[in-house]
């Protein structure tokens, strides 16, 4: 039986999901001859690890528990099976995994996974990494910070998989890694990466204001609490990067030109949230619906895409006309989808293209990449 120790940084959404499916595929797994020995739980104020990291585990008794604790919005502290294991406070919590590291390096391995949305942990990822451990990572944070963070950590390749950074679970990064380790070249990339603005476009494109589609992707629970965050493209921006990384380009955050669906004045820091929706959006449905319009008497439709051009080492992320009978021109609700050209794929690119958010495809994503490295344990 292989067994691969986990340490999961993250009881958000996507964390929790991957608890759940580590405990539910247990007997797929033993099929297969794997178990995942989960050795430690972190959220942001605590960490949860088993008595012994080198022999025992956090059961699925536990590790179910942690999922309703989180769900509930509580700390790690308000478990009741302390008995089964250790838990130490914020200010210990990254001291004490550098230790699990240490030994779990130098003996078993380690599978360090991170589910957060912390721009925190690149200090401690690229620390498990010099330890001999691997990272998967579902937070694209890391993957994001400074080009020398960012060479630091896929220094050692084998080591680290975040195909759900970009695209949930949609084989983005495997597909673009296999064409070029092939040798053939990427030339460009265009896509629709964030799933909530894929939606919202979509239902502008029927006619709703731009206000309307909003505020009930709101109430449905596709965007941030904030839709901000979505409407400003960061979130696209950071897949961006990611991507134009992958493929070699060696540039930062501030390189992309990123097209924000808002105006400065309505920004976080400047507009509070209530004001924003109740009328800050509305003035903005007049200028959508009439690039939608403009873009339909040309036949096309507006996407918020990013686009990635290699021979210039260009990148940019906002809203786009693409024919309608283009795959981003036919992308409907929440999907994903990414175009590829490349030597091979010229005339005909590569589409990659399905269900684009969501907890649940998300935390199957990271599982995925956990099993894929199991020949390293």
């Amino acid at each position: 039986m292989k067994i691969i120790p986990v340490l999961v940084m993250g009881c958000g959404g996507v964390g929790r999901q991957l608890l759940h499916h580590i405990v539910s595929c247990r007997p797929l797994h033993a099929k297969q001859g794997v178990h995942l020995r989960v050795i430690g739980v972190c959220d942001s104020r605590s960490l949860v690890v088993a008595s012994d990291v080198l022999t025992t585990e956090l059961n699925d008794k536990i590790l179910l528990e942690i999922c309703n604790v989180k769900l509930g919005g509580a700390s790690l502290s308000n478990l009741s099976s302390f008995g089964e294991c250790k838990l130490f406070s914020r200010t210990e919590s990254t001291r004490n995994v550098i230790d699990i590291a240490t030994v779990l390096g130098k003996a078993t391995g380690l599978a360090c996974v991170d589910c957060s949305a912390s721009s925190d942990t690149v200090g401690l990822l690229k620390q498990v990494v010099d330890l001999g451990c691997c990272i998967v990572l579902a937070n694209k944070k890391p993957l994001t910070s400074t080009i020398e963070d960012y060479n630091k950590l896929i220094m050692h390749p084998r080591c680290i998989r975040h195909e759900s950074t970009v695209g949930a679970g949609l084989p983005v990064i495997a597909s673009l890694t296999r064409m070029l380790s092939s040798g053939d070249p990427i030339h460009h990339i265009v896509g629709s990466l964030s799933g909530t603005l894929g939606y919202i476009m979509s239902e502008v494109e029927e006619g709703k204001p731009l206000s309307q589609v909003v505020k009930a992707a709101k109430n449905l629970g596709y965007t941030e609490p904030d839709p901000r965050d979505d409407l400003g493209g960061m979130d696209v921006a950071r897949k961006a990067l990611i991507l134009a990384r992958l493929l070699g380009q060696q540039m930062d955050l501030d390189d992309i030109k990123v097209e924000s669906l808002f105006p400065k004045e309505m920004g976080p820091d400047v507009m509070p949230i209530d004001h924003f929706l109740d009328s800050g959006v509305l003035s903005l449905d007049n200028d959508i619906q009439e690039r939608v319009t403009k873009a339909s008497l040309r036949g096309n439709v507006l996407r918020y895409a990013c686009m990635v051009e290699c021979s210039s080492s260009r990148c940019e992320v906002g809203l786009q006309e693409f024919p309608k009978d283009s795959p981003l021109g036919r992308l409907r609700g929440s999907d994903n989808v990414l175009v590829v050209y490349s030597r091979c794929y010229n005339e005909r690119p590569l589409v990659i293209q399905g269900a684009g958010a969501g907890n649940d495809t998300t935390a199957a994503g990271v599982l995925a990449d956990i099993l894929d490295l199991q020949d390293l344990f």
